[in-house]
């Protein structure tokens, strides 16, 4: 009996406990202020838009890197925005919108252009934003970032 207990242990139990995340759980900006409350933790930033390329080629790439998914979901909350979002997103007690929608060809959400603009530049995707535990922003990325070098920014 104790045989087959350990061997149902071994082959049954043990990938469960120790299985590795095989995607990134994104959250949503209200998600994250309910995790943020419970428990602080660094943050990482997703912008994208249906319409981008380079966005839709990290998908494929760097968030699909092992490596990238563990450190994602272990020492950050991860939240993933599309940038022409619709929606009302209410975060730290304000209503955010995307006052531009039907005003422009690709109307930008406020969240984003509060969070990811820059001072004479247009607004461009993808944005990654990275923050610290008491959501400070540390660093900002407007470019596509591969694999590797994704691991080195998370890293650091």
């Amino acid at each position: 009996m104790k045989v087959f207990l350990t061997i149902f242990i071994v082959f049954f139990l043990s990938p469960t406990l120790f299985a590795q995340p095989t995607e990134i759980k994104w959250l949503t900006f209200e998600q994250l202020e309910d995790s943020l409350a419970l428990k602080p933790k660094k943050v990482f930033v997703d912008f994208y838009a249906d319409w981008c390329v380079y966005c839709k080629k990290m998908d494929e790439a760097a968030y699909k890197n092992v490596e990238v998914i563990k450190i994602l979901t272990t020492e950050y909350y991860a939240v993933k925005m599309n940038a022409e979002s619709r929606d009302t997103i209410i975060f730290d007690g304000q209503a955010y919108r995307n006052t531009a929608y039907g005003k422009k060809r690709n109307p930008v959400h406020e969240i984003p252009l509060l969070l990811a603009s820059r001072e004479g530049i247009p607004f461009s995707l993808p944005a990654i934003l990275l923050f610290d535990k008491n959501f400070q922003i540390t660093k900002r990325y407007f470019e596509y970032i591969s694999p590797k070098k994704m691991l080195n920014l998370l890293e650091n």
